[in-house]
C-alpha cells in the first residue's frame, strides 16, 4: 500500500510540474473520521528533493562540489627556499609520531621537550591556537610553516613558545621575500630572481641525484670486479 501511494504521489507531482493539473491539497483521514492536510516529514522531504531536481534540470540550481584545493608549499611560501621547506618538512615528519600528517598536543609536547624548552599544557594549547586556522586543535604542515613565516616576519613575541620553537629548530629563516621591496620595479626584479633561484635549486637537486646514482653505479661495478677476482 505504501509503495502504491508513493508512486501515485510522484506521478501527480510530475503532472503538476508539467502543467497538466492544478495542485490540490491532499487530505488524510484521522482515525476518528476527521480530515487534515497531509504534512508528513516524508512528503516534505520528497517535495524538496523534486523541487531541487527541477531547478537543476532548468539550470537554476548549481551542483556544489567539495573544494579540492591542493596545498603546494613551494608556491605558497615563496619566501623560503626549497631546502628550507624540505628541512621544515623533515622536522614536521620527525615529530608526527602518529603519521597522520598532523602534530597534536602530545606530539608538540614531545617536540618542545626534545628541543630543550618544555611548555606547560596551557602554553602548548596557546602555541597551537596562534596558527590553528581551521580550529581543529592540531597543526597541519601548512600551519607548521606559518610558524616560520611569522618568525621570519618578526610577528612572534620573543617569550612565546612558537618563537622558541623556530629559534631552536636550527632552520635559518632570515631571508626576505618580495614583500620587502620598496618599488614595483624592485619587486619585479626580486620576483625574477626568486624564480631563477627556484629553478637553480631544482637543477642542483637533479644534479645531486645524478651524482649519487653515478657513485652507486661505480660502487656496484667495483664490487662485481672484486667478486670476479676471488672466483
Amino acid at each position: 500500500m505504501a509503495s502504491d501511494e508513493l508512486t501515485s504521489k510522484l506521478s501527480r507531482r510530475l503532472q503538476i510540474e508539467e502543467g497538466g493539473q492544478e495542485p490540490v491539497a491532499i487530505q488524510a483521514r484521522h482515525e476518528n473520521g476527521g480530515e487534515k492536510p497531509a504534512t508528513a516529514n516524508a512528503d516534505s522531504e520528497l517535495g524538496a528533493k523534486l523541487l531541487r531536481r527541477g531547478e537543476l534540470n532548468d539550470g537554476v540550481g548549481e551542483h556544489h562540489q567539495p573544494s579540492m584545493k591542493v596545498f603546494n608549499p613551494y608556491t605558497e611560501f615563496k619566501e623560503f627556499s626549497r631546502k628550507q621547506i624540505k628541512d621544515m618538512e623533515k622536522m614536521f615528519k620527525q615529530y608526527d609520531a602518529g603519521k597522520d600528517n598532523f602534530i597534536d598536543l602530545m606530539e608538540l609536547k614531545l617536540m618542545m621537550e626534545k628541543l630543550g624548552a618544555p611548555q606547560t599544557h596551557l602554553g602548548l594549547k596557546n602555541m597551537i591556537k596562534e596558527v590553528d586556522e581551521d580550529f581543529d586543535g592540531k597543526l597541519s604542515f601548512r600551519e607548521f610553516l606559518l610558524i616560520f613565516r611569522k618568525a621570519a616576519a618578526g610577528e612572534l613575541a620573543e617569550d612565546s613558545g612558537l618563537h622558541v620553537l623556530a629559534k631552536l629548530s636550527e632552520i635559518d629563516v632570515s631571508t626576505e621575500g618580495v614583500k620587502g621591496a620598496k618599488t614595483f620595479f624592485e619587486a619585479k626584479v626580486q620576483a625574477i630572481n626568486e624564480s631563477s633561484r627556484f629553478e637553480a635549486e631544482i637543477r642542483q637537486e637533479q644534479e645531486e641525484k645524478k651524482r649519487q646514482a653515478e657513485e652507486k653505479k661505480q660502487r656496484q661495478a667495483a664490487f662485481r670486479e672484486l667478486q670476479s677476482a676471488f672466483k
